[in-house]
């Protein structure tokens, strides 16, 4: 089976070069030297002033919220992973939608302010497959309203947006290190402040609140372990070199596939992108279905990343018309998309695809 995603795993010789530290010195979780050294080996990496390496993308959006202390509304994107609403909900907070532009897949910034109301307290926006919003918009906006941004930035590691790092753009910026992604930590994810006064708090929070026998603050356990740093530090070395062969997919797929009868979503100018993922949007949900199921039938795992749209989850008590998308979700699929995909499976699959059009 041709899997829609694939993880990188690093030599094993690289990742026993950790272990072996490990089993030395026994500091195998609690912010160890590899934790500590896998934070600066990235803001280093990315020319950001401040990461927080935690468990996972979703804990990361979590702490944001609570230490943002959002209340009332949060106007978010309709169309991403579902833990960015679920988010807003598990933190008692309510999602409201706003539709996402036809271009770039991205919270529609222009229909930001009509939702805006005296319960508004946050946007929380999503850079759709690593595809950056419209930050200085977004910006304005929420200083004209006095509101906070946070950005769910789960795809977007090492994107640029007018030469500097997607994650230096909002309050906090939050991204996911989840094993499917660009670059990974098996589990895991970030939180990047641009708040010098709440910066030690989102570190008290992700550690319970306390520094060993001194307590601050409620907290959580958004810690990650030095296993999984270890990953982070084998992974982070050979990162441009993933994203040039993914690039290379993306072009392979680009000149195959049939965009008279398909469409893919916009990258904004001055970005440098990272490749995450290969979308297309077929003409009709009749189509993909179509396809999908002939991808399947050929041992080719695709998804429909993201479906359904997320203001018609079933215990979405506010359910707002979104017609974009609405519209996308149900015709957009992710074809395989990874660092060592043949040539030949990719024009596998784009003639595959082409053959249902």
């Amino acid at each position: 089976m041709i899997n829609v995603t694939k993880s990188y795993l690093p030599p094993l010789e690289d990742y026993n070069f950790y272990l072996k530290k490990l089993w030395e010195s026994k500091w195998l979780t609690n912010r160890g030297e590899l934790v500590n050294q896998l934070e600066k080996n990235i803001c280093k990496k990315l020319n950001i002033s401040n990461l927080l390496f935690v468990s996972n993308g979703t804990i990361a959006i979590q702490i944001a919220i609570k230490v943002l202390k959002l209340k009332g509304e949060i106007i978010t994107t309709p169309f991403s992973y579902v833990a960015t609403t679920t988010s807003i909900l598990w933190e008692n907070c309510t999602p409201v939608f706003c539709d996402i532009d036809p271009y770039t897949f991205c919270i529609d910034a222009n229909k930001i302010e009509q939702s805006i109301t005296p319960q508004t307290s946050a946007i929380l926006a999503t850079h759709v497959y690593g595809i950056p919003c419209e930050v200085e918009l977004i910006e304005s906006i929420a200083k004209k309203h006095g509101l906070k941004v946070i950005y769910d930035a789960a795809h977007a590691f090492g994107v640029k947006y007018k030469n500097t790092s997607i994650f230096n753009y909002g309050d906090i910026s939050t991204c996911s290190f989840h094993a499917t992604k660009v670059f990974h930590t098996i589990e895991g994810g970030s939180i990047t402040c641009n708040i010098e006064e709440l910066k030690n708090e989102i570190f008290l929070h992700h550690t319970f609140g306390h520094i060993g026998d001194d307590y601050y603050s409620i907290g959580i356990n958004g810690k990650n372990s030095e296993f999984h740093a270890a990953m982070g530090l084998c992974n982070l070395k050979v990162i441009d070199d993933l994203i040039i062969s993914r690039k290379s997919v993306s072009e392979t797929y680009d000149a195959i596939l049939n965009f008279k009868k398909l469409k893919k979503p916009q990258i904004n100018a001055e970005t440098e992108y990272n490749y995450a993922y290969y979308p297309i949007i077929f003409e009709s949900e009749f189509i993909l279905l179509k396809a999908k199921k002939l991808l399947y039938q050929n041992s080719i795992n695709t998804r429909r990343y993201f479906y359904p749209s997320l203001n018609n989850l079933p215990y979405i008590i506010r359910q707002n018309k979104c017609t974009v998308s609405d519209s996308i979700s149900k015709r957009v699929l992710c074809l395989p998309l990874y660092s060592d995909l043949e040539s030949q499976n990719i024009d596998k699959i784009a003639t595959l695809v082409n053959s249902v059009l």
